[in-house]
């Protein structure tokens, strides 16, 4: 690890880091998901569900990528296969084929809970870490996820 080079110490980073590579793993199943949901949303909201759920892919890849680059930063290997992602993921595979549109966002709203819950446990190790790094790209992910899960909330008429 690299925890010396950026003023941290090991013992304190290596159950960061490892929820980190957790939260990657469900990060790809999401994905995934939201890909599955704009390939194959139907209906009434099909132009505004469509556009939402690549506004959300987009955002959910540049995701992954930094989660990735934070994992080297502090000086350990990012899961890259997906019988890691599959195998750690909390979250689930959905099939989207013939799913209705608001199940979809249904669905993606569970998910966006799950990632928020498992973020605030990484932000608090982070917290009693000193990982200030760490804890600002977590918030950053977080409160993009309770923003749109407030929206989609909205959208489907949940208060």
């Amino acid at each position: 690890m690299n925890a010396k080079e950026i003023s941290l110490e090991e013992k304190e980073l290596k159950p960061i880091v490892d929820h980190l590579n957790d939260l990657l793993a469900n990060y790809h199943i999401h994905y995934q998901k939201l890909r599955g949901c704009h390939w194959n949303v139907k209906g009434s909201h099909f132009f505004t569900l469509h556009v939402k759920f690549e506004e959300l892919y987009t955002n959910a890849q540049l995701t992954i990528d930094e989660l990735a680059e934070r994992i080297l930063t502090i000086g350990k290997s990012p899961y890259s296969t997906f019988t890691d992602y599959i195998k750690i993921s909390k979250l689930k595979e959905i099939d989207t084929i013939g799913m209705k549109d608001t199940d979809m966002v249904l669905a993606i709203m569970d998910d966006f809970s799950k990632l928020i819950e498992m973020e605030r446990e990484i932000m608090a190790l982070a917290s009693k870490a000193g990982d200030e790094g760490t804890s600002d790209l977590i918030n950053k992910f977080m409160q993009f996820k309770e923003k749109n899960n407030w929206m989609l909330r909205s959208f489907v008429g949940k208060n």
